[in-house]
């Protein structure tokens, strides 16, 4: 009886040091929405633009165990939440974008391309994933560096994108005389916390 006891406390013992082992390179992070910045640029025929996103949310499972795995990925962003600054402008934006029916902006992760280990905690990642803009969806791969530091994740990167490729008709202002350019650069500086 003894000896079974003392079998069991063994295997609880080494049961729990092999689950204490492989959560410590498990990481599960959460986007920390006042540190994180998220800007669109793009052009008119009358001057570049730029709005950027106030509200935003997501998430991040990543494992380190042999090399850097990411599991699990995704950012939301309010659309009625980029702002540029010009209140009509703003107005123009969240009705081509249909935010009325539309209200989020997402990427979520489908598999990740590749990871190339910079060292110091720094990797280049290419991802691809789901971005679905104003009800349309389309797969894109998303490069980015992701720096790993502490609590604290970073992933740091930018995006060309056309808004055609998601249904989305550039915004026109002043009666048609000023156009909004289809081409649009995304660039973010994603903080995520655990």
């Amino acid at each position: 009886m003894k000896t079974l006891n003392k079998m069991n406390i063994a295997l609880s013992v080494l049961a729990l040091l092999f689950i204490s082992s492989t959560a410590s390179f498990a990481q599960q992070f959460k986007l920390n929405n006042q540190s994180s910045t998220l800007v669109v640029k793009g052009t008119s025929s009358l001057h570049d633009w730029e709005e950027t996103a106030e509200t935003q949310k997501g998430s991040l499972d990543i494992a380190t165990t042999d090399g850097l795995t990411i599991n699990s990925l995704k950012i939301e962003i309010e659309a009625e939440s980029l702002k540029s600054g010009k209140s009509a402008m703003d107005k123009n934006t969240y009705k081509a974008l249909n935010t009325g029916k539309y209200k989020y902006i997402t990427f979520e992760l489908l598999n990740t391309k590749s990871v190339q280990d910079l060292g110091n905690g720094k990797y280049k990642v290419a991802a691809e994933g789901n971005l679905t803009i104003s009800g349309a969806t389309n797969k894109v791969t998303l490069d980015f560096e992701l720096t790993l530091k502490g609590n604290q994740a970073t992933l740091k990167g930018s995006k060309d994108l056309k808004m055609t490729d998601f249904k989305v008709e550039p915004p026109t202002a002043m009666f048609g005389a000023v156009t909004t350019g289809d081409a649009l650069t995304i660039e973010f500086n994603t903080i995520m916390i655990n």
